[in-house]
């Protein structure tokens, strides 16, 4: 979903999050909190993460300054879709905004330095709930837009579980 731009000699006005379209939409999720990541090189993976159920998070994704390669994973079990990813560039030129439903392993990578990602959750960040699986893991089949030696990685990013290993908690309804 990408909101218009209503632009002039100033620059631009964009209406981010409006609950009524977004409902219109087919996306009825209550945003509880809205979080900001900074990332300072390119190359930054953050992910893939999910929150398990019951603190499982749906997530409404924009960049507002840089560029990023946005991934989500579908690791609904019964899902035709299961273990299969969607992915788009989001930056702060092209206004481009992902939702990422409960049920779907979230990352991205950042594609320039000093980028700036805002994101609305609809539940709040549970540690016991946290959990992460390898990006760069070859069964996914994600066309990472850098080298794997290249990234800048957390330690539990680093540590992230294989696919083969994923047992996922989420089921298709």
């Amino acid at each position: 979903m990408t909101p218009r731009r209503f632009g002039d000699e100033r620059g631009y006005f964009s209406e981010s999050y409006n609950a009524r379209a977004f409902a219109d939409a087919g996306i009825d999720r209550v945003f509880i909190q809205d979080n900001h990541s900074s990332s300072a090189k390119a190359g930054t993976v953050r992910g893939l993460h999910y929150q398990s159920p019951p603190m499982a998070q749906a997530k409404l994704l924009r960049v507002v300054k840089g560029r990023i390669l946005d991934v989500a994973v579908d690791v609904r079990v019964g899902s035709p879709t299961y273990g299969e990813h969607v992915s788009a560039e989001l930056s702060a030129d092209n206004g481009v905004q992902i939702f990422v439903p409960e049920g779907f392993l979230h990352g991205f990578v950042t594609l320039e330095p000093d980028t700036h990602v805002l994101y609305k959750v609809n539940a709040y960040y549970d540690r016991e709930c946290d959990g992460a699986v390898r990006f760069d893991d070859p069964a996914l089949g994600i066309d990472w837009p850098v080298a794997t030696g290249d990234v800048t990685l957390s330690d539990k990013d680093a540590a992230a579980t294989s696919w083969a290993e994923f047992r996922s908690p989420f089921h298709y309804v």
